[in-house]
């Protein structure tokens, strides 16, 4: 079987923005409430508003989700995010930049699009039976070799 890579109901990929918070050895995840990933574990962040900044979108979805203070450090990957239906055709088309932050202030609590929120010890993400989104483990464990 082929999938369909047309676009069922999607016009555009959507650019949005995680935050990569590290903090003594833990990496901030959440529970995404909404597609494209609901369910799964990764990082907070959102869509870019039309007019801002990476580095503001990525501070401000941050605090939505989390309540978590950061400062935006740098942007250092990118991720594509295919959302399907049950016969393969594109739903949507999300584009993740991926920036480091440092941790100014705050503890997890869960917001906006979060079911939950939490640190998770980056050498045990592999051991937490978390259903983590694609590449959470690769880009958490990237983003900690840069700081």
């Amino acid at each position: 079987m082929s999938i369909d890579t047309t676009l069922a109901g999607a016009s555009r990929p959507v650019v949005a923005v995680i935050a990569v918070v590290i903090r003594e050895g833990e990496v901030l995840l959440v529970r995404r409430a909404n597609p494209p990933d609901a369910g799964l574990w990764g990082f907070p962040g959102g869509k870019i508003e039309p007019g801002e900044p990476l580095m503001d979108a990525v501070q401000r979805e941050l605090h939505e989700e989390t309540a978590v203070t950061a400062r935006p450090v740098q942007v250092f990957n990118a991720v594509d995010v295919f959302d399907r239906d049950e016969h393969g055709a594109l739903k949507s088309h999300h584009v993740l930049v991926a920036i480091t932050c440092d941790w100014i202030d705050g503890e997890p609590v869960a917001g906006d699009d979060a079911l939950e929120a939490r640190w998770v010890r980056l050498d045990r993400l592999a051991q937490e039976n978390l259903m983590l989104s694609a590449d959470v483990e690769r880009i958490a464990h990237q983003a900690a070799a840069l700081i």
